[in-house]
């Protein structure tokens, strides 16, 4: 099967959108790119999670043509091609309807510093794009803007998307910035969140760059 591994990352991910509280019912999605061979796995359309089978996910090419697979890659694909078009350090987009996320998302507001683990998202705030409706080369174009110098972007109106080097960074940077849009929600219920200053977020940037997680040890590469 074409892209096996990829396929069966995207259907143990996609059950994990639901059981890590990152989505409900069959929304959002995921895709993780073989690079080498020019082609990504993406969730199919309007399938629930947990009947997807690697055989459902669908293989795309760069141009956006269907290569393997029966089923209607998900609505969305054109939101994951752009970014392996356009981002040499992107392999892997996670795509979701997060709630906390989803509201700042619907205010149309960022996510700023109130969180040193802002930072995962690659850089002192997480941006909020320009509507465009779902499936549309203009929302793919919007959230791409956003999310220049970043790992994740909100999408008005709907949710928030993040890339990574491989799923599992995608995926934890996904949930991270969920964690602080929850915090941040309900801080501002209380009172006016402290924000974090450029220069400390630029200190845990570099922190969550350079230092943070397991390093591949050279026999492993």
């Amino acid at each position: 099967m074409l892209l096996q591994k990829e396929r069966e990352d995207v259907v143990r991910y996609g059950k994990m959108l639901i059981t890590h509280g990152l989505t409900k019912g069959t929304g959002g999605n995921i895709s993780i790119l073989n690079r080498e061979a020019g082609l990504f796995a993406i969730s199919p359309s309007g399938i629930d999670y947990f009947e997807t089978e690697p055989e459902d996910v669908v293989v795309m090419d760069l141009e956006g043509r269907v290569v393997d697979g029966k089923r209607k890659p998900s609505s969305e694909h054109e939101l994951h091609r752009i970014f392996y078009v356009k981002r040499e350090d992107i392999d892997a987009v996670v795509h979701t309807h997060s709630v906390y996320s989803t509201v700042l998302a619907v205010l149309r507001e960022e996510l700023p510093a109130s969180s040193y683990l802002v930072a995962f998202a690659g850089g002192p705030n997480v941006r909020c794009g320009d509507y465009a409706s779902f499936g549309t080369r203009e929302l793919a174009e919007a959230t791409c803007r956003a999310m220049e110098g970043r790992n994740a972007a909100l999408m008005a109106n709907h949710g928030l998307v993040a890339g990574g080097k491989d799923i599992l960074n995608a995926f934890n940077i996904a949930e991270q910035i969920e964690g602080c849009a929850e915090v941040y929600v309900k801080a501002r219920m209380i009172g006016k969140p402290v924000l974090l200053d450029d220069e400390e977020m630029d200190r845990m940037v570099d922190a969550f760059r350079y230092s943070y997680g397991q390093k591949k040890k050279k026999e492993d590469m």
